[in-house]
């Protein structure tokens, strides 16, 4: 960055990550780093130094990949909210500087709509939602990214209808060439092998939370033990859940579950990453990337059934206390979930 503006906190120490520059000391002050400079910064280009050029990065909205457009999306949001700002809740990583780094990366965003955005004209209005990238980094790049939004608060905080924004957005082309399409389909079907077994709890979830938080996830899920949130979550938890008021408790927390399966009645969850390497020091932290598929079989959500195939990419972190879940933060884009019940209604009327 020199002789180009840089107003990102840096360290004195120098870094000595294999593949990575030696300004970074560490895997978390890479992410911050580069974050801040990219957003805050507004030194959008630099997406062209830290992402590979054949980079995938998928969410639910659609997929796409490659630094120029990681570029170009960012800059279509910053023409919305050129004021946003992304502060990093937790950093909770995995891997080494060989095979790559996992990082998940619990953002806040705060951010005003000062010009179009996909929601519509600007609306003035200030937003603030959550958001969790999990993204795996090598040589000084990230090299791929499952990025997960909580669209759904942001569309209500803008004033937009979420279900009319979904109807809108079903009747648009699912997929240009077809690599969106084709990851849902391979997706739910990988996700669909997923075994129901119950697993045994660790005898000591203090030091082997990752074994912990598989087994209550694995129980509770797929297993259908939802009296096991009473096991995985400390009687004063709390669930912060995208586009919903806080769940206190684990016989709340539970609810959210069964609002869940009522709509999916045979969804499976797959774990597809566990880390717990917190930029928190103070009690233990744990970070999981997974993907739950099933069928719109259930009222609960989302309206009527439509018995379409549902794919969902969520994130969550947890905060573990005396071996068991306090507080759990888990992201998705429920909008995109919408979109998908949408599309299937559409065809349905046809």
């Amino acid at each position: 960055m020199t002789n180009h503006f840089d107003n990102a906190p840096a360290s004195d120490q120098t870094g000595n990550m294999a593949g990575f520059d030696p300004e970074f000391t560490s895997i978390i002050d890479y992410i911050l780093r580069i974050t801040y400079r990219i957003w805050e910064g507004k030194q959008v280009g630099l997406c062209r130094d830290y992402y590979s050029e054949d980079c995938p990065v998928y969410t639910l909205a659609g997929y796409f990949e490659g630094a120029e457009t990681v570029t170009q999306n960012t800059l279509k949001t910053l023409s919305g909210f050129p004021d946003r700002t992304l502060h990093a809740d937790n950093i909770i990583w995995g891997g080494n500087d060989t095979d790559g780094y996992h990082t998940s990366h619990l953002i806040c965003t705060n951010m005003t709509n000062l010009g179009p955005s996909e929601f519509g004209e600007a609306t003035g209005n200030k937003a603030q939602i959550q958001v969790i990238a999990h993204c795996i980094c090598k040589d000084n790049r990230v090299i791929e990214e499952w990025l997960v939004r909580d669209n759904y608060s942001l569309a209500e905080q803008l004033g937009a209808d979420p279900k009319a924004y979904a109807i809108e957005q079903a009747k648009k082309p699912l997929d240009p060439n077809g690599v969106f399409t084709t990851w849902l389909s391979s997706e739910h079907e990988r996700v669909s092998k997923q075994d129901r077994s119950n697993l045994p709890y660790p005898k000591d979830a203090n030091s082997e939370v990752e074994p912990f938080i598989t087994a209550g996830l694995q129980n509770i899920w797929n297993a259908r033990l939802l009296g096991d949130c009473n096991l995985f979550y400390a009687e004063n938890a709390r669930l912060h859940a995208s586009a919903r008021s806080d769940y206190e408790g684990a016989a709340d927390i539970a609810q959210f579950y069964m609002e869940i399966l009522g709509s999916i009645a045979d969804a499976k969850v797959s774990i597809d990453y566990v880390c717990s390497n917190s930029m928190i020091t103070t009690d233990q932290h744990v970070a999981v990337r997974w993907t739950l598929a099933g069928t719109h079989n259930g009222g609960s959500l989302w309206g009527t059934a439509t018995n379409t195939p549902l794919l969902i990419l969520g994130e969550s972190q947890y905060r573990i206390v005396d071996g068991k879940v306090a507080e759990e933060w888990l992201v998705f884009d429920e909008l995109a979930v919408l979109t998908q019940v949408e599309r299937a209604r559409l065809k349905q009327d046809l």
